[in-house]
């Protein structure tokens, strides 16, 4: 299988409330953005890596990572989905119509090797492409204005999407230069394609698989991250 990676790194992290963009804070003995591409890197079929960036960031140039030939720097927008279509366009002179396209975020830190192989063993054959998930497992509730709970949600068919999502490079190009026509904000590739009335699959991936928004995340990571080196 050929593919690319695609890394989404030009947010600045003010939910976090540090002092720079999250995907640079270290956590066990690395930047965050450093164990996120560590789970793609020597893998057979994989290309190359692109990581669209802030314009002037002055933190990705430091990195032992971005001197790696087979990974590159291009500039991203202001929204994930513009990051991701910017580095979709950078690699127009090189990727196929039907190669993979896997985009992870930056601040995933605790992805598997087995979880990347195991979404790509699922979608060898699709038609359209998929991602990680996990099926949600707490109860939810929907809150009214006063921030009550007015009801509860069946969680039957729900799950919590993940990183890597992958597809196909013309048609998730196609979805998101659809979707940035018009101004439409889709928050992960498989809701872009979902537009186009496609429906990628979901391939179980683990819990673990966390996203660093708040500081509590951090730890978090590096209590997983720990426990792993441990093993």
């Amino acid at each position: 299988m050929r593919h690319w990676l695609v890394v989404p790194a030009a947010g600045a992290g003010q939910r976090f409330g540090a002092g720079l963009p999250k995907q640079y804070l270290e956590v066990a003995g690395r930047r965050l953005i450093e164990w996120a591409i560590d789970a793609f890197l020597e893998r057979a079929g994989l290309l190359g890596i692109r990581v669209a960036l802030a314009v002037d960031d002055p933190h990705w140039p430091r990195l032992d990572l971005s001197r790696r030939g087979e990974v590159a720097a291009c500039a991203g927008g202001g929204l994930r989905s513009d990051s991701v279509l910017e580095a979709l366009r950078s690699l127009e002179r090189e990727a196929r119509a039907d190669d993979w396209i896997l985009v992870h975020d930056a601040a995933r830190p605790c992805v598997t090797r087995v979880d990347v192989e195991r979404l790509l063993d699922a979608v060898r054959d699709d038609a359209v492409g998929g991602l990680l998930a996990t099926p949600l497992a707490d109860t939810l509730k929907r809150a009214d204005p006063d921030q009550r709970s007015a009801s509860t949600v069946e969680r039957e068919h729900l799950w919590r999407a993940l990183t890597p999502q992958v597809f196909r490079y013309e048609l998730l190009r196609e979805a998101l230069e659809s979707a940035s026509q018009l101004n439409v904000d889709v928050t992960d590739e498989a809701a872009a394609v979902e537009r186009l009335n496609l429906r990628p699959v979901l391939v179980a991936g683990r819990a673990d698989n966390i996203k660093v928004t708040h500081r509590e995340d951090l730890e978090l990571a590096a209590a997983i991250l720990t426990s792993r080196q441990r093993q």
